[in-house]
């Protein structure tokens, strides 16, 4: 069974506007400035498309210094330095994703009048120090023949985008990603951890968060699975070697 690579995607700010890429270099964590930096509330917890759609209109670029550029309709611009020369007087916080406290650094106050304005109500913008901030797992990958089967159950198609993926693969059959384990992309090697549950985030239209046909009743139909308690499209994924390799759109995606 041949497959590719046929497309990457990393997003800077969880929960903000996507990035297509023709490469990424891979980290322990992760495609390279994939979930950097985060939002999160007055009292340090996250905060995702979930609840503020407006984040789907927030682009966010990263210069190759560790540095980040902003664009919000609703907040102007802004540029964030990079974390080595952030001097906020608090500096390091503790932030919440889900379960799990991950240390970060504060932006600083600009960041957090810019974070404000997105969100309407008290936020601040932190920088990861180690990791990043993914919901769980560092990648998730997707299967263009799923969504292709999906589509022709939907009353029209919706693209991938939805999904928020960071590698998209073309080749394999409709949900054979269900049996796969393990992967060779270059000199990288993936392993498939968990089967992705999705949420009201595969609603909304990840240009403008205006919200879209739904697929959840129809994944629900197929794809509901007992022992995570949800509807799965696209598989978790962490890296099992090859942190610091180049993936590129045409590679070959062989499984192990």
């Amino acid at each position: 069974m041949s497959a590719r690579v046929v497309s990457l995607h990393r997003y800077p700010v969880k929960s903000g506007r996507v990035i297509d890429l023709g490469a990424a270099r891979l980290g322990r964590h992760g495609l390279q400035y994939d979930r950097g930096w985060l939002i999160v509330d007055a009292q340090d917890r996250f905060i995702t498309q979930r609840t503020h759609p407006a984040l789907a209109r927030l682009e966010a670029h990263p210069d190759e210094d560790g540095g980040l550029r902003l664009r919000h309709p609703a907040a102007g611009s802004l540029v964030i330095p990079p974390p080595p020369a952030l001097t906020a007087p608090d500096g390091l916080r503790r932030v919440r994703v889900w379960n799990r406290e991950v240390p970060a650094t504060d932006c600083g106050p600009e960041a957090a009048a810019f974070a404000s304005r997105v969100i309407g109500a008290p936020a601040r913008i932190v920088a990861a120090i180690d990791a990043n901030f993914p919901d769980g797992y560092p990648l998730l990958i997707c299967n263009v023949a799923s969504l292709a089967d999906l589509a022709a159950r939907l009353p029209e198609p919706i693209p991938m985008s939805r999904f928020r993926p960071n590698i998209v693969v073309e080749g394999w059959d409709p949900w054979a990603e269900d049996g796969i384990r393990e992967v060779r992309i270059g000199a990288a090697r993936l392993r498939l951890v968990k089967a992705c549950t999705r949420c009201v985030i595969t609603t909304r239209d990840q240009q403008s968060g205006e919200p879209g046909i739904d697929p959840l009743p129809v994944l629900r139909t197929f794809r509901w699975d007992r022992s995570l308690r949800g509807v799965t499209f696209g598989w978790n994924a962490e890296v099992a070697a090859g942190a610091g390799a180049m993936l590129r759109v045409g590679d070959e995606v062989e499984v192990l």
